[in-house]
């Protein structure tokens, strides 16, 4: 395959994961005993550019229809971390009424109801209709369109540039990165500002967390790359967050190249983490030969775990039927005669089953119905927020575990 960023041919795989459904491909009671389509997830790193990426499977079109699942006001946790962000960029950028935000992907709306309180003027860009609608229902303005060149063009003919462009955890889930960057410097005003939350490659390698590569994810981006990215298009970061988000992940700021923002930064934030990246050699392909090996040891510790407690006759569950929980149990091989069911707090996803392991999702309040002796706590990542949820659960002696980034009893 060729490297999606800059073209160079690419030899030698990174990691196999196998053949797996997507991983938010949840399956209806009817369709349980019909065949699945599985594709390759396969992960490769390019010598050129470092960027790490898996080959096109699943095109957008068929990930994010109108019966995607994850709705991001979900969480209470999601909605803090939206709330404080909104409230700092706001002081931070001196937005006001006079203001244009646009979020590409902005799912349900989470986000940007904040700005709208604010009397602030947004529109989300969203191409999943079943949130887009619940964006729409709370009165958020939203467009149901995939952001691209064509459209942003579109916006800067009718005079509509944006002072502020968010793009939180959704770089990675476009394949055509060249076009969608030149789509932000075409909509962004001349003193505005991107702002890109995405997860850390650095963290992925080094706390072993394999589970967040799945289909919809084509990219996994280090800093050192991505500023390799963002020059090539006039682009420059002139500052960065870190954030505890996804097990570790970076907020970057964006304007264009030489302007009087991009010259009164220091960009001491950015020199740091590049000169951290480099120290640990995320621009050779040796450091991302320690995903295949880690995440092998994990599954084995997995199933060696899973499959003593079995025989123990241990009731074992797991929560959230997250995209991640489902690249660790299909590439682990667990399936529903090892975990009983996945309890999840989305409506849209109970009565439904995970894919290839055909494990059923169930409401919350089956847990205290079943009284489970072992709860696998999938989206690890949120492990704060769903331990204070399952401390219920300590009534009956049950033990909380998590795999990621190593098998730990909460």
């Amino acid at each position: 395959m060729k490297c999606k960023f800059c073209d160079t041919e690419i030899k030698d795989i990174t990691f196999d994961l196998g053949n797996t459904a997507p991983s938010n491909e949840l399956i209806i009671k009817e369709n349980l005993y019909k065949s699945e389509k599985i594709y390759p997830l396969v992960l490769f790193t390019c010598s050129n550019c470092f960027l790490v990426q898996i080959e096109e499977q699943v095109g957008g079109i068929e990930i994010f229809n109108e019966e995607y699942v994850y709705f991001s006001s979900a969480s209470a946790y999601w909605l803090d971390h939206a709330k404080k962000y909104c409230d700092k960029i706001t002081q931070r950028l001196k937005l006001n009424s006079d203001s244009f935000v646009v979020e590409v992907a902005s799912n349900d709306g989470y986000l940007l109801k904040n700005f709208i309180d604010n009397n602030i003027k947004c529109l989300g860009v969203e191409p999943t209709q079943s949130t887009a609608n619940e964006a729409m229902h709370k009165g958020i303005p939203t467009l149901v369109e995939f952001f691209n060149t064509s459209l942003a063009k579109q916006f800067k003919n009718d005079d509509k540039q944006a002072d502020l462009i968010i793009a939180n955890n959704v770089l990675a889930h476009v394949p055509t990165i060249n076009d969608f960057i030149s789509a932000f410097k075409i909509l962004l005003k001349v003193e505005g500002t991107i702002t890109i939350e995405f997860p850390h490659l650095l963290e992925l390698v080094e706390h072993n967390e394999f589970d967040t590569i799945y289909h919809e994810h084509f990219f996994y981006f280090s800093l050192y790359t991505l500023n390799i990215i963002f020059s090539k298009h006039n682009l420059s970061i002139y500052d960065v967050d870190t954030l505890g988000t996804h097990g570790g992940s970076l907020r970057i700021y964006i304007t264009h190249a030489g302007n009087i923002l991009d010259k009164n930064s220091d960009k001491n934030n950015v020199n740091k983490i590049l000169e951290k990246e480099l120290n640990y050699k995320m621009n050779t392909l040796d450091y991302y030969s320690t995903i295949k090996d880690n995440a092998f040891k994990i599954k084995l510790e997995a199933l060696d775990y899973l499959t003593k407690q079995k025989k123990d006759n241990k009731k074992i569950i797991a929560f959230g039927a997250a995209a991640k929980g489902n690249t660790f149990l299909n590439y682990s091989g667990i399936k529903n005669d090892i975990i009983d069911f996945v309890v999840d707090e989305t409506p849209y996803k109970i009565g439904k089953y995970m894919p290839q392991s055909k494990i059923p999702i169930y409401p919350f309040n089956k847990i205290a119905e079943v009284k489970p002796d072992i709860i696998i706590i999938l989206p690890w990542n949120h492990k704060q927020e769903i331990v204070e949820k399952l401390s219920f659960t300590k009534a009956w002696g049950a033990k909380l575990i998590i795999f990621i980034p190593k098998l730990e009893e909460i």
